[in-house]
């Protein structure tokens, strides 16, 4: 299946700032939030939230970490080929924290629900969000 662009790095740009200005109004000085970007994709993502937000709000010293789902995957089992985990790397307590999962797209919710699931394996978080982007309006 051929690859198409479904954003500008313009409409990137717009977006990511959109997330980055959402997340300011809904955690202020971010104190007790966490982010955590979903191999392999959102990890990309969150890399570039966080870029942002140090632009943006430079006091703000924000956790951040990669997590990996395929083992918590709904159909790991239905492949014939082993799939091989990425890594996972949440070098913080996620316990009682605001939690911000970060993914590319949200389509069916399966993989959000993946991410849900092996979060839990990492304590109990206070509060979850989704940040992801969504396809533009033509």
């Amino acid at each position: 299946m051929p690859s198409r662009q479904i954003f500008t790095q313009q409409q990137v740009n717009i977006t990511v700032n959109r997330l980055c200005y959402q997340l300011i109004e809904n955690h202020n000085d971010f104190k007790d939030t966490v982010i955590i970007g979903l191999q392999p994709r959102g990890v990309f993502l969150k890399d570039r939230v966080i870029k942002t937000l140090e632009e943006i709000v430079p006091r703000a010293k924000i956790p951040h970490g990669n997590l990996d789902i395929t083992v918590y995957r709904d159909n790991v089992r239905r492949h014939d080929n082993a799939i091989l985990p990425s890594t996972t790397k949440i070098d913080f307590v996620i316990e009682g924290k605001k939690v911000v999962l970060v993914d590319d797209v949200l389509y069916t919710g399966r993989t959000i629900r993946a991410g849900l699931d092996a979060m839990l394996a990492f304590g109990r978080p206070q509060k979850g969000r989704i940040a992801c982007f969504d396809k533009p309006q033509v």
